[in-house]
């Protein structure tokens, strides 16, 4: 069984962003990456009324990314991805080195 740091935040808090929920909730969005950790395995988040189960969490380098990773949150390409984030948080500086948790999820089947 894996051992996975405390929560350092609620799963609430997950997926906030009004674009990045719409991306979940048609599927297109399948991970997210936080500064800490917000779920374990297991979990479930709920959306606009829809449940998703966190089904992976990994710590992982900005500069380990690849377009296939900036897929699966939701965008066409790492540099979109790339731009979203400076976007949204303007001061952060892009640092290959940077750890970030990734969490994946899918939606809970009825």
């Amino acid at each position: 069984m894996n051992e996975y740091p405390k929560k350092t935040c609620e799963i609430e808090r997950l997926v906030t962003i009004p674009e990045d929920v719409a991306r979940v909730l048609n599927c297109q969005k399948t991970a997210t990456r936080r500064n800490g950790v917000y779920a374990h395995p297991g979990e479930i988040m709920t959306l606009e009324g829809q449940e998703f189960v966190i089904d992976a969490l990994y710590s992982q380098e900005l500069g380990e990314m690849t377009d296939a990773d900036a897929l699966r949150e939701g965008f066409e390409s790492l540099e979109a991805y790339k731009e979203s984030i400076l976007s949204i948080h303007p001061n952060m500086p892009w640092l290959p080195t940077m750890k970030v948790w990734v969490h994946e999820f899918s939606p809970v089947k009825k």
